[in-house]
């Protein structure tokens, strides 16, 4: 206890007392506590436990201390509220605990388990749940009320989760003097539906363990919930690799070209937009999101000084830079999870008339999510504000993108941001660097603080990086968007 903070140092020992106090009436002599029962429980509690202390396991078993709920609540379900608590005192204290200081943390977590489960079971027990599992008929043929069970059984779920997350909160407040508000933000919400499906499988687990067959067939359902238990975490492990991945070469690129930062997150944000105005299954959106988070990956391969540099490109430069997208491939290719998104990285500058780089693909021969990111992509450089310049109007920006539609842009993924935009509206982030930060001189001129929103305001070529120039200004944003444009843009 000497390593935890403060106030949590009188808290844990606080919330120890009260769960003291819950389990105290079943160890009173003549209190009835149906012994048997708790013992199986509690020993079938400690087999969950374990294995995560266990070498051979390591880290490959997900289960945290404490965390096997379904057996939990059908111990609220099936013992007096003092002797459900009992049952998860014993697991929670061998628990695997991932950081210390350990014995704080499993002291707390078997207390804060201990006055869940009973505020579980008593709420069961108010609502006349032991009944409805006591079952209808006399002897061996005796079966659960099982309709009548689900209202007693889904209360004390909700119970249990009410419960749950407030102690959760306030150790948080306690622990990490973080603000009430902040502490218990979005943990009900996060935690109630799993903890009714919980309720559910305890419920199914309790009713069998009443029915004719006893115990026994209790065991049917463990083994079950325990492998989903397993298969659930390790799907989330799978997904936070996959985000920590993607994190990683995000923050390399904005590092890279500061001029651009935050521009991934939303290019990722608009290519979902259109992308669910396409219909694409939930799968689908999560591929294309990194495609537009990793789209300009490329940058990595691109020296600095070309990135950065303050005026024209020679043609030299402009070959370089146009590699990018080649880069940005190489660098994912061995990333199996981004499937279609690889294509898209390498794509994504291809122009539907054929005149876009690497291989100048054209019409239906661009990979949809290409067409898809190279729309959020253009759309994102037009509305953002940054340091050297303000953002374009939303509706300008549309504009823009439906005059270009046909020959830069597939015209079905315009719509569908069109479509997306009016349904859901958009919020231009301000790119939070300055032209200091990025060690880039500031825009002069008419460069400095021109808005490009007005056709006056047009310049006469179009620059960037477009490999066959356009006699009009384009929008994929290379420099090409209408407007005065800082050199960082004619690289994007």
């Amino acid at each position: 206890m000497r390593a935890t903070r403060g106030a949590a140092r009188a808290y844990i020992p606080a919330v120890a007392a009260g769960a003291l106090l819950c389990v105290l009436p079943a160890l009173r002599s003549g209190a009835g506590t149906p012994w048997v029962t708790v013992a199986l429980l509690t020993g079938l509690y400690l087999v969950c436990e374990l294995p995560g202390r266990c070498p051979f396991f390591g880290s490959s078993v997900p289960i945290r201390a404490g965390s096997f709920f379904p057996l939990l609540l059908a111990a609220a379900l099936l013992l007096p509220p003092a002797a459900a608590a009992l049952v998860a005192v014993p697991g929670s204290l061998v628990g695997r605990v991932e950081q210390p200081p350990a014995i704080a943390r499993r002291v707390w977590r078997a207390a804060q388990l201990a006055v869940t489960v009973w505020a579980a079971s008593s709420v069961h027990g108010l609502l006349g749940g032991p009944a409805t599992l006591g079952g209808i008929g006399t002897g061996p043929d005796r079966i659960p009320d099982l309709p009548c069970a689900i209202l007693p059984a889904c209360a004390a779920a909700l119970a249990f989760s009410l419960v749950l997350t407030a102690l959760d909160g306030s150790i948080l407040v306690a622990a990490e003097r973080l603000p009430l508000r902040r502490a218990w933000s979005g943990l009900l919400p996060r935690s109630l539906g799993p903890h009714l499906v919980h309720g559910l499988a305890g419920l199914m687990m309790a009713v069998l363990w009443r029915g004719p067959y006893g115990p026994l067939s209790a065991l049917i359902v463990l083994l079950p919930m325990y492998i989903s238990c397993w298969v659930f975490a390790q799907y989330h492990r799978e997904h936070a690799a996959h985000r920590a991945t993607i994190r990683a070469l995000v923050q390399a690129v904005d590092i890279k070209d500061t001029y651009t930062r935050g521009h991934s997150e939303r290019v990722g944000r608009a290519s979902v937009l259109i992308a669910r105005e396409l219909g694409m299954d939930q799968d689908r959106l999560e591929v294309v999101r990194f495609a537009g988070i990793l789209h300009d990956v490329g940058k990595l391969g691109v020296p600095t000084r070309v990135l950065r540099k303050d005026g024209p490109l020679t043609p030299e430069e402009r070959q370089v830079i146009e590699l990018h997208p080649e880069y940005g491939h190489e660098i994912v290719r061995g990333i199996g999870f981004l499937g279609e998104a690889r294509a898209a990285i390498l794509h994504h500058h291809e122009r539907l008339d054929g005149s876009g780089y690497p291989y100048g693909l054209s019409g239906r021969e661009i990979p949809e999510f290409a067409r898809v990111v190279a729309v959020a992509d253009a759309f994102d450089a037009m509305t953002s504000t940054r340091s050297y310049r303000r953002g374009r109007p939303v509706p300008a920006a549309l504009e823009e993108l439906k005059r270009c539609a046909g020959t830069q842009f597939d015209p079905q993924m315009v719509r569908a941001l069109v479509r997306g935009l009016e349904r859901h509206g958009w919020s231009a982030v301000t790119t939070a660097v300055t032209a200091d930060e990025a060690g880039v001189p500031r825009p002069r001129g008419e460069d400095a603080g021109a808005f490009p929103g007005r056709p006056s305001d047009r310049p006469g070529p179009p620059g960037g990086l477009d490999r066959v120039p356009s006699p009009q200004p384009s929008a994929d944003g290379l420099g090409a968007v209408s407007g005065p444009q800082s050199p960082a843009d004619r690289r994007r």
